[in-house]
């Protein structure tokens, strides 16, 4: 095995440990043993257990922008299909219980290692935001939207998509959408946003 894989093969024991006793519980003796490996191994790729949950948090953000991706198409005439399909993928991943489970997992730190948190906002949602804002900054030049603060629409949009659902899975209350009621869902977000800065 690589030392690319081998990498990834311990995020992937590291995991799982996280998600039975959570971040605090969990120790590099553990992950080691179930790994069927010496703390010194692990110790090679990562310096201690902050960096391990560092690079838990970069590969989860990092996983959710590639699904992502490319789905902002700037092509004139196709902005409204774009915030479309954008705002359904992200409310489905956003909603769905894996999401649920790391975000949990990573605000419950964020008091005692506030760098952790703030890196996954910053690799995470922040990045998010800052393509949207790239987007319907294309999409104001081509005459589609007029914005007094595209940041502050961008973040209004993101939420319309997802706010409702989000909070009630935070809370673990109930299952996630349905695909009806994301399409539902976005569809009148989009509806809305047109509404108040569409030409």
């Amino acid at each position: 095995m690589d030392k690319d894989a081998r990498r990834e093969a311990i995020l992937d024991v590291a995991s799982e440990i996280f998600y039975e006793e959570g971040f605090d519980a969990a120790s590099m003796s553990s992950i080691a043993q179930r790994l069927g490996g010496s703390k010194g191994t692990l110790y090679n790729y990562f310096k201690s257990k902050e960096d391990l949950v560092e690079a838990f948090v970069q590969r989860h953000c990092a996983v959710h922008q590639s699904e992502i991706e490319g789905l902002l198409l700037a092509d004139k005439g196709h902005y409204r299909d774009s915030l479309l399909s954008w705002g359904r993928k992200y409310a489905r991943i956003t909603t769905r219980e894996k999401t649920q489970r790391n975000f949990r997992l990573i605000t419950s730190i964020a008091e005692r290692w506030p760098d952790v948190a703030r890196l996954f906002y910053q690799a995470g949602p922040l990045k998010g935001a800052e393509r949207m804002v790239e987007f319907l900054k294309k999409a104001e030049a081509a005459g589609e939207f007029k914005f007094d603060d595209v940041e502050l629409a961008t973040h209004q949009f993101i939420a319309l998509c997802q706010n409702r659902h989000l909070k009630a899975r935070f809370m673990n209350y109930g299952e996630p959408p349905s695909e009806a009621q994301i399409d539902a869902e976005v569809t009148s977000a989009v509806k809305v946003f047109y509404a108040a800065y569409g030409v």
